[in-house]
């Protein structure tokens, strides 16, 4: 018979209606969310800001740091560096993951932060491959090894952070501003390289130019860190902490996370994979689709991605208001139901040749990709339990990311280039969407609800108590899970209405 007080903590706070007291309920400080929500974005978008960066930027590091005659070579090995951080993301995420359940979520973000910016910093102190020989693309491939391993910890601890700090009622719109944060560094990214090459001459940004952006990660990361020192820890994990502070042998255990969850983790691994694929199939892979294989010039193609962020960003926010009114699974089988009936036409448009076409192919698949954005980073810390939210989501993250997210654009051209068909893109999101349709069936609405194992969470002291005079769902299962491996969902148990627990 399992020990009912060891349970309890393997899944954190858990009480029913009737145990349910004014105190129990969290009272959300405004300031302390508005800064916690922009220190995690802030981190987001440095992350972003160095792939934007990175990406623009690689033919010009091919020349700097790899010695070959050859373009192509040169920007093989470039491209090849900046895939060795995917290779080490998941191994950030099986470290920093168990810190913060362990140590705290601000602790851990503020390391991650510093990591980044360290990483990015030094790549624009390397001294070429005609100062240092075949020390300079070494020294290059640990500095994205170090960005790559602190990443693995970033985007779970800060969507962690953001839902762990909402309100209930508000948890989808403070959690878009995290992808807010991703497309603005991507878009600075990208703007401060298209800049610079506008300004410099070719030998210029050979010499020098080509630094600048990743020296500014500098004072962004001292800017970061100053941000998330002066935040305190989630009100989530607190609660938690202060229940098993006597008894850490209760803590559950990187085991008990594989034993316990492992449904739940391959249902995060699911929704990141459409999420994801979706993602770097617009905005990483459409600029070379459209100049290598519709013949488009490569500055219009860049500007038309850049112009699809711009109108990504306000909609984001207005997506995250709706996932949190209509709920997360009506935005995200409604995203993957746009993808099957419109991926081929959007394709079709975007080879058209036509600019406004190519524009209004490519803004229809970044609506789809803005349901997910404003509804995931409050969907997948819903997931998990406080004591393994950040373990559980930055492996099951990084890892599909790796898998699926990062591979994506490789995937695609050699697809591409084997069958010759310009469609093929298209099939490959309809694959995507399949999959995220049949994983979000799988998955309870959480919008409106507390994050499992953590208390309610509201915004004012009269919130609290017309929560306590209600009759609303005050978790999101109806009973802790067993110590044993919890049976996945049915889509028939999603569909039946949840009651309050007696």
């Amino acid at each position: 018979m399992h020990n009912p007080v060891a349970q309890h903590a393997q899944f954190g706070w858990f009480k029913s209606r009737r145990e349910l007291a004014i105190d129990d309920i969290t009272v959300v400080d405004r300031s302390q969310l508005n800064r916690a929500v922009g220190a995690a974005a802030l981190g987001n978008a440095m992350e972003w800001f160095d792939f934007g960066v990175y990406g623009y930027i690689a033919v010009t590091l091919g020349h700097v740091f790899f010695p070959s005659g050859n373009p192509t070579v040169q920007l093989i090995a470039t491209l090849a560096t900046f895939a060795a951080a995917f290779v080490v993301r998941p191994l950030g995420g099986l470290v920093f993951g168990p810190l913060g359940d362990r140590y705290g979520r601000h602790k851990i973000l503020a390391l991650t932060m510093v990591m980044m910016a360290v990483g990015t910093f030094a790549i624009g102190l390397i001294p070429s491959y005609e100062r240092i020989g075949m020390a300079a693309p070494l020294l290059l491939l640990v500095a994205r090894l170090v960005q790559g391993f602190s990443t693995g910890g970033e985007y779970g601890g800060a969507a962690t952070f953001i839902a762990e700090y909402s309100t209930d009622q508000k948890r989808g719109i403070m959690g878009s501003w995290l992808e807010f944060g991703t497309l603005g560094g991507y878009i600075a990214g990208a703007g401060t390289v298209t800049a610079l090459q506008m300004w410099l001459s070719d030998a210029d940004m050979l010499a020098w130019g080509w630094r600048v952006p990743f020296l500014i990660a500098g004072p962004l990361g001292l800017l970061g860190l100053y941000m998330r020192l002066k935040l305190e820890e989630t009100p989530a994990f607190q609660a938690y902490n202060e229940q098993v502070d006597e008894r850490e042998a209760d803590r559950p255990s990187l085991s008990d996370l594989f034993r316990l969850h492992w449904p739940q983790l391959l249902k995060c691994m699911g929704l990141v994979l459409v999420f994801n694929v979706t993602d770097y199939m617009l905005l990483t892979y459409m600029p070379n689709y459209l100049t290598v294989t519709m013949g488009y010039a490569e500055s219009k193609g860049l500007l038309l991605i850049i112009l699809v962020m711009l109108v990504m960003m306000p909609l984001n926010i207005v997506g995250g208001l709706f996932s949190d009114r209509l709920g997360r699974r009506p935005m995200i089988i409604g995203a993957c139901v746009a993808l099957m009936v419109l991926a081929i036409p959007s394709m079709m448009l975007i080879g058209s040749g036509n600019d406004g076409l190519i524009f209004l192919g490519l803004m229809t698949l970044g609506m789809a990709l803005v349901c997910f954005t404003s509804s995931m980073p409050s969907t997948l810390p819903a997931l998990f339990y406080t004591p393994v939210r950040y373990s559980a989501l930055s492996i099951a993250f990084n890892v599909s990311v790796s898998l699926f997210g990062g591979t994506t654009p490789l995937v695609t051209a050699w697809l591409v280039s084997r069958t010759g068909d310009p469609l093929v893109p298209a099939y490959y999101l309809m694959g995507a969407a399949a999959i995220g349709i049949l994983t979000m069936l799988t998955v309870r609405e959480t919008a409106g609800l507390p994050l499992r194992g953590s208390p309610p969470a509201v915004e004012s002291k009269a919130e609290a108590i017309a929560l306590l005079r209600s009759d609303q769902d005050i978790t999101v299962d109806d009973a802790i899970p067993a110590m044993a491996p919890v049976q996945t969902e049915s889509p028939a148990e999603v569909s039946q209405p949840r009651m309050a627990l007696t």
